[in-house]
């Protein structure tokens, strides 16, 4: 006889008997779902919770769903609320299965593979049941095999090769929902598994945001009339689940979320004269997504104005505003900015996914020696760390991940940035607010009087914030920042210019690493080849370092949307303050003579590391860095 769910979280979770009669009380006294208060209340986690019923219902239990094996072919026949309700998803699969059959509460017959893996979650049916007595016979045989009516009349015919599917559900015991989407879709070759909440909302979510019409299939629906669809601009809440029919905000979900699809870290739009343009950037390099009608361009201007909580009347002055979204499971940050040119506002809206984890030191593509020497210097008890690079090279990403890597609880860590791009957990931050005259050098000045052991400060922009944050290196603490400069023996030139002293910079500055990102070959399409004597003249390999080595070049798959990259590394050159460099920077501070006495590793030489490691290419070295 099957065990209870009781019995099973009792021998696997250790969950004791006072415990068991808390739930019920609560459940008598005030409803609810057993499983959820057991969750609730930190009896059980979702997966100890869901393994249980993979056991007790001899399911299989899938912690994720297969993202290759979501299709679009049922989103027109079950609406997406529906799903949403009763959390349950199909997923398409090529392959015919396996039928273990079971019934359903009409005696649908479930198609079931031993051997799979799945999870799932609590069930309404369960929750209504008494947790000390056995179940009923029904739940016994909820899943052993039946034949129903109509599937007796389907065996008479002939057997179907159709594609089956994957059913995935949150609540084993939730058989009418699951009878009703069996018979809409008319799915008789399938399996039933169990899966979370999140792995389920997910799987819905891009599911049916996949079936959106295209851009151009938006922009060729919109009538002509500009006012028209100004007036049915309204700020929505859930990207994926927004049901308007509004064909400007469609258009703007659908900008949005293919963006986001696609790993993209910008959105831009840019009006010309007679047009106007939306372009998104991918791993450093722009694309086209969408070239709509001149006229659509206010009303899409005004759109995400409305929804960034902008002024969308004020059109002569530059704005800045923000949204909060969700796509899935992913919790998506934007910023926007906007500012009028000739022909309308270009609006360029930077996507952070907040949902993301930080990624560690070790994660970022550093080499070993690299990596030794950073984590080294980071230990330092005081001076000045610089992570210098243009825009969108990774700087503050490196910086956290530094930060990350020492943040322990008896060292005092405060940031100043613009913007607080993450929260990181244990360190306090600070963001610039020129409105109120919060500034860089203003909140550093106040930091120092906090008692910090590490002060990150976003950038070091002016003279005043430069002097505070060499003074606070001089007196014992230790203070990262970042600069805007091509290599790492131009931040010094690049602080003198500032207004500071060389001797200050030579007694407080430690370290200065300078870094770019460059594109990651895709694993699924990249081919070896032999480059020609020109080509590698021109980054500098030699043909001893051929011989183990092999050099690829990019293809193009649906996997990397045909760009042969997908991802980025960093490729960094560190400058250690030795006492030579300090002497120097006393006498000189040329750019050229304090690189050649650095006699450093850079950014050239890291970056033929990774073409020899068949991380990248030629091309995309030479495109990011310079001799």
């Amino acid at each position: 006889m099957r065990k209870h769910l009781s019995q099973l979280l009792k021998e696997n979770v250790g969950i004791s008997e006072e415990d068991y009669k808390d739930v019920q009380k609560i459940k008598m006294e005030k409803g609810g779902n057993t499983g959820e208060i057991l969750i609730s209340k930190k009896l059980v986690t979702e997966e100890q919770l869901l393994e249980a019923f993979s056991i007790q219902y001899n399911l299989p239990f899938w912690p994720k769903l297969p993202l290759n094996a979501i299709g679009t072919g049922v989103t027109h026949q079950v609406p997406i609320q529906f799903l949403k309700k009763y959390f349950m998803v199909p997923l398409e699969s090529s392959e015919q299965r396996s039928e273990v059959r079971g019934q359903g509460s009409e005696g649908r017959d479930y198609s079931l593979s031993a051997g799979e893996q799945v999870e799932s979650e609590t069930g309404e049916q369960e929750e209504s049941e008494d947790w000390g007595r056995e179940e009923s016979e029904d739940r016994e045989e909820a899943f052993e095999p039946l034949k129903s009516k109509e599937s007796g009349d389907m065996e008479q015919e002939e057997p179907q090769h159709e594609p089956g599917y994957i059913i995935a559900v949150n609540d084993p015991t939730c058989f009418q929902p699951l009878d009703d989407m069996i018979r809409i879709i008319r799915a008789n070759n399938f399996q039933v598994v169990l899966s979370t909440k999140d792995a389920i909302l997910s799987a819905i979510n891009i599911s049916y945001d996949l079936n959106r019409d295209s851009a151009e299939e938006l922009v060729q629906n919109m009538e002509e009339n500009g006012t028209t669809i100004i007036s049915e601009i309204e700020d929505t809440a859930d990207l994926l689940d927004d049901t308007s029919d509004a064909p400007i905000i469609k258009l703007v979900n659908h900008i949005i979320s293919q963006s986001i699809k696609a790993r993209a870290s910008d959105i831009h739009i840019e009006p010309y004269q007679d047009s106007f343009k939306v372009r998104y950037r991918v791993d450093g390099i722009l694309y086209d997504l969408i070239t709509p009608p001149k006229w659509i361009q206010p009303a899409l201007t005004s759109r995400i104005k409305v929804m960034a909580k902008m002024n969308i009347a004020e059109k002569r002055l530059p704005q800045d505003g923000r949204i909060e979204l969700k796509f899935g499971d992913q919790e998506i940050d934007v910023r926007v900015s906007t500012i009028p040119i000739s022909f309308g506002e270009r609006v360029v809206m930077r996507l952070l996914n907040k949902s993301t984890s930080l990624l560690e030191l070790s994660e970022l593509g550093f080499s070993g020696e690299r990596l030794g020497v950073l984590k080294k210097l980071v230990t330092s008890p005081n001076g000045i760390i610089l992570v210098t690079g243009p825009t969108g090279s990774g700087k503050t990403t490196t910086l956290y991940a530094i930060l990350s890597s020492i943040n322990k609880p008896d060292i005092n860590i405060i940031t100043i940035e613009d913007p607080v791009e993450y929260q990181l957990k244990g360190i306090s931050q600070i963001q610039v607010n020129p409105k109120i005259e919060l500034t860089f050098a203003r909140g550093l000045r106040s930091i120092v009087r906090q008692d910090p052991d590490v002060v990150l400060v976003g950038e070091i922009r002016d003279r005043e914030t430069a002097e505070i944050a060499v003074q606070s290196a001089l007196t014992g603490h230790l203070v990262f920042s970042t600069l805007h400069t091509n290599d790492s023996a131009s931040a010094i030139t690049r602080l003198v210019d500032i207004g500071v002293e060389p001797f200050l910079i030579s007694s407080s500055v430690i370290a200065v690493a300078a870094q770019r990102l460059i594109r990651v070959l895709c694993p699924e399409c990249k081919e070896p080849y032999m480059p020609d004597d020109v080509t590698l003249e021109a980054i500098g390999i030699t043909k001893d370092q051929l011989r183990n080595n092999t050099i690829y070049r990019t293809g193009g798959c649906q996997n990397c949307l045909n760009t042969g990259y997908k991802g980025r590394v960093v490729i960094i050159e560190i400058m250690v303050m030795n006492p030579s460099l300090k002497s120097l920077i006393l006498k000189t501070f040329d750019s050229n003579q304090i690189k050649k006495e650095a006699n450093m590793a850079t950014l050239r030489h890291d970056g033929i590391q990774k073409i020899l490691s068949g991380l990248t290419t030629i091309e995309e070295v030479l495109r990011v860095t310079q001799l």
